[in-house]
């Protein structure tokens, strides 16, 4: 591989160097995305001319295998590329995912703070004045759930009978 970097350019050994594990740790991420787009677009650019130039030898070579082994420096090129997209891209992730678990506890604490939940009361022995209204439930005493709960009771006294006469 040292032999391929020797033979970038000045900018794409930049680039190269720049997705390097230690460098990229210190980053943010805007600027691990404008690194993920370059790096991409190199990528893009190197495998593109890998196959462009494999595709233009095979004529010349006669056959795929030919022109593959003629091609060699040109893919590794690409691989090169690759790896430190790999690279970029696996920080990148790392990163998203701090910040989406930062992004999380944010809206946790703002939901908490505007909760509408009731709080303990700061002063008071804890007794109330008034007992207040007792909860009756008024739904039984309504036709409809008379009728509701007597259909109900009757459907069970089918099913019991349909059992017993088996």
């Amino acid at each position: 591989m040292s032999k391929i970097k020797n033979s970038l350019s000045e900018n794409e050994y930049k680039l190269i160097l720049a997705t390097e594990t230690d460098r990229l740790t210190d980053l943010s991420e805007g600027k691990l995305l404008k690194l993920h787009r370059r790096t991409r677009r190199a990528r893009n650019k190197a495998v593109q001319q890998y196959r462009r130039a494999g595709a233009q030898k095979v004529s010349k070579k006669g056959g795929r295998g030919l022109a593959k082994k003629v091609n060699v420096r040109r893919a590794e090129r690409a691989e090169l590329f690759e790896e430190a997209l790999s690279r970029v891209s696996y920080q990148l992730g790392v990163v998203a995912h701090q910040s989406a678990k930062e992004l999380k506890a944010e809206r946790l604490a703002a939901a908490k703070k505007d909760s509408p939940a009731p709080r303990l009361a700061a002063d008071g022995d804890g007794k109330v004045a008034s007992k207040g209204k007792a909860r009756v439930d008024k739904t039984r005493q309504s036709s409809g759930r008379k009728k509701y709960e007597a259909s109900s009771i009757a459907q069970g006294a089918k099913r019991q009978a349909k059992r017993d006469n088996r």
